[in-house]
C-alpha cells in the first residue's frame, strides 16, 4: 500500500524500530525516505568549494557513511530525519561484510534465470540465506563476504537485470515503507543469517585487474579534484547534466576509469540515484570520443530529457 501523508510519524516509528533491531544484529543503518534515498541531504549542498567529505565533518547527511550501528547515533539520525518511513543497511561493513544481490524485474529480463545460468555455467550454488522481497517484484539475496575482499557496486555487469550492492552501496531494509510498497523477508528466509558468498561468484563480482598505464599530463590531482567539486556544485535539474560534462572531459584526458567513482559518489552525494549516476557515467565514456560535450551551463535551443526529481 502506497505512503499518505496520514501516517508519517507511525511510519518513521516503525522504519526507527526495524531499524534498531536490524543494528542489533550487526548492520549499520540510515534513515531512507519514501523514495529509498538517504534521508538527510548533504550539508555541503549549498557549498560549491567544500572539499570531498565521508562524514568527517561530523554532521549527518552524508548518505551510507553515516551508517551505524549504535542506538543512540541511530535515533539521532531519524530524530533528524522524522520523514522517514525506511532504512538502509550499509554494505561492506564488518561484521558481516554485507553483499547484496538484486534481482531486479524492471529490465525486461528474467534476472533469476539469468543468475541461474551464471551458476550453471561457473558451478556454484546460492547457499540458503536471508531474501528480501521488493515491492516490485524483485529480490535481495543477502551474502557475506571476506574481510579482505572489497566488493564493488555495479548494475548490470554481471548479467541483465542483475544489480550488485557492495561497499560504499546499502540494500533497503525489510520492514520499509516506499511509494510503491513495502520490502518484506521472503517467506521461510527470517531465520537465516546471510550465507557466504560462493568463491565462483565472488570472483565474477570483482573487477579484473587492472594493467598500470602512465598517467598523462591532464590527469593530475588538482584536475581531477576541480572536475568533482563541479559536479558537487550542482543544484537540482544540474546534476545529471554537470555529471556528464565532467565525465566526458576526464575520459576525454585519459583519467575517466580513475576519477569515475570519485564523480558518480559525487553525484550521489548532491541527490542524484546511483543506478542514473552510472548509466551517466556509461554514456560518457561511449560518447567522449565522439564530439566535445558542450559546456553544461550554456542554454540550449532546446530541452532534453527532465531529469528526475
Amino acid at each position: 500500500m502506497a505512503i499518505t501523508d496520514r501516517y508519517p510519524r507511525q511510519a518513521g516509528t516503525l522504519a526507527l524500530a526495524h531499524a534498531l533491531s536490524a543494528a542489533e544484529r550487526g548492520l549499520a543503518v540510515i534513515p531512507l525516505s519514501r523514495t529509498k534515498l538517504p534521508a538527510l541531504r548533504s550539508p555541503h549542498r549549498d557549498d560549491p568549494a567544500a572539499p570531498p567529505c565521508h562524514g568527517e565533518c561530523g554532521r549527518p547527511g552524508h548518505g551510507v557513511y553515516d551508517a551505524s550501528t549504535d542506538p543512540a547515533r541511530i535515533r539521532e539520525l531519524f530524530a533528524a530525519a522524522p520523514w522517514s518511513t525506511g532504512y538502509g543497511i550499509a554494505c561492506g561493513l564488518p561484521p558481516h561484510h554485507l553483499i547484496g544481490v538484486d534481482l531486479d524485474t524492471k529490465s525486461g529480463t528474467d534476472s533469476t534465470a539469468a543468475l541461474r545460468e551464471l551458476a550453471l555455467r561457473h558451478l556454484f550454488t546460492i547457499p540458503p540465506t536471508v531474501v528480501v522481497l521488493t515491492p516490485s517484484g524483485g529480490r535481495h539475496l543477502w551474502l557475506t563476504g571476506p574481510a579482505d575482499v572489497v566488493v564493488p557496486n555495479s548494475a548490470g555487469r554481471l548479467a541483465p537485470g542483475i544489480d550488485i550492492r557492495g561497499a560504499g552501496g546499502y540494500l533497503v531494509g525489510p520492514g520499509s515503507r516506499t511509494d510503491r510498497g513495502v520490502y518484506a523477508v521472503a517467506p521461510g528466509t527470517g531465520h537465516l543469517v546471510p550465507a557466504p558468498c560462493p568463491r565462483a561468484l565472488l570472483r565474477l563480482l570483482l573487477p579484473p585487474p587492472r594493467l598500470p598505464h602512465r598517467t598523462p599530463p591532464a590527469a593530475d590531482g588538482a584536475h581531477g579534484h576541480g572536475l568533482v567539486q563541479f559536479v558537487l556544485a550542482a543544484h537540482r535539474g544540474q546534476r545529471n547534466t554537470r555529471l556528464y560534462w565532467a565525465a566526458c572531459r576526464a575520459y576525454e584526458d585519459g583519467i575517466g576509469e580513475d576519477l569515475g567513482e570519485a564523480l558518480v559518489d559525487a553525484a550521489v552525494r548532491v541527490g542524484l540515484p546511483l543506478r542514473e549516476a552510472r548509466s551517466t557515467l556509461a554514456s560518457a565514456a561511449r560518447m567522449a570520443r565522439l564530439r566535445p560535450p558542450p559546456h553544461p551551463d550554456t542554454p540550449r535551443r532546446s530541452a532534453g530529457p527532465h531529469e528526475p526529481l
